[in-house]
């Protein structure tokens, strides 16, 4: 019956009538004998995915990734209970995170207020306490920005981004050799390409580094007509969605594997391609999606 039919219809008219993808018809082929081992399409896709994400994802992101990649061929979903046995199986474990450059010289400018900061009313206490707010409605209301440092034996390289707090994407971002306000400038005029008037009225919160306090920086804020915010001192918590990016991209792309780069050029390629990665790919649990896909989700919606 099937022979009869790829004679008859093109072969591409078939799998559109099935639903099927070309790569999930030939894998099926390929494997359907595999009677032994009814997970093996599961057990391929897991170690793929693992390996292409630095060896990173635990049991939520690799059950996101793999229900993704499953979706786009026409296979059902799997759920996070069979994906923790398949890794098991498979010996595969997230590595553990291990060990930061501080941009804080004293004080050498202006400073401003922390603006991610709520006052609350203990009234049994009758006392007013501060807690950290970071959460956001919609993109580009709260941004985050800091400087972190890749030490090598042929130099040092300084990574500034801009963080959306809504989406965890990277807006923009420059690497340099010098932690100066060249790469500031240049890091805000990558960001007015990109972005354009959305950042009007964003929030842009920093710790209280030198480049942060200076002049230069701070009408650049205001040409851009958005509102700048300090952390508190010594409090490195009030920016600690910048300082968990930094975390997880080190602990992804930079840490025990420091032997890979051997030059400057070769670690400033792996930087931008695992940004491009973190933004366009890896999942953030809390959307189960990348931060560009979860942005393009959200102007989906506003469109309708």
């Amino acid at each position: 019956m099937v022979k009869e039919l790829r004679e008859k219809y093109p072969f591409h008219l078939l799998l559109d009538i099935a639903g099927l993808s070309k790569q999930s018809y030939y894998y099926v082929i390929k494997h359907h004998n595999d009677k032994d081992n009814k997970d093996k399409l599961y057990e391929d896709l897991i170690i793929k995915i693992f390996k292409k994400n630095y060896q990173k994802y635990g049991i939520p992101r690799i059950t996101d990734a793999l229900n993704i990649e499953l979706e786009k061929n026409h296979f059902p979903k799997i759920n996070h209970k069979r994906v923790e046995r398949l890794m098991k199986k498979l010996g595969i474990k997230a590595r553990p995170k291990q060990r930061k450059y501080v941009s804080f010289k004293g004080d050498f400018g202006k400073k401003c207020k922390n603006l991610l900061l709520d006052k609350n009313l203990l009234e049994d206490k009758n006392l007013y306490v501060y807690k950290r707010n970071f959460e956001t409605t919609a993109p580009y209301q709260k941004l985050g920005t800091d400087v972190t440092v890749f030490i090598m034996p042929f130099g040092k390289l300084y990574l500034s981004p801009i963080i959306d707090f809504h989406t965890r994407e990277i807006l923009a971002y420059n690497l340099s050799e010098h932690p100066d306000y060249c790469q500031i400038d240049k890091m805000f005029k990558e960001l007015e390409k990109k972005h354009g008037k959305k950042i009007k009225g964003a929030i842009l919160h920093s710790d209280m580094g030198r480049q942060y306090q200076m002049a230069k920086y701070q009408e650049k804020i205001k040409e851009l007509e958005m509102l700048q915010s300090m952390s508190r001192k010594g409090n490195c918590l009030d920016n600690s969605p910048t300082e968990n990016f930094f975390g997880r991209m080190k602990e992804e792309m930079f840490y025990d594997k420091e032997h890979l780069y051997k030059d400057m050029d070769s670690l400033i390629r792996s930087i931008i391609k695992y940004i491009e990665y973190y933004n366009e790919e890896r999942i953030v649990n809390k959307f189960h999606m990348s931060p560009v896909m979860y942005k393009t989700k959200l102007l989906e919606k506003q469109k309708l």
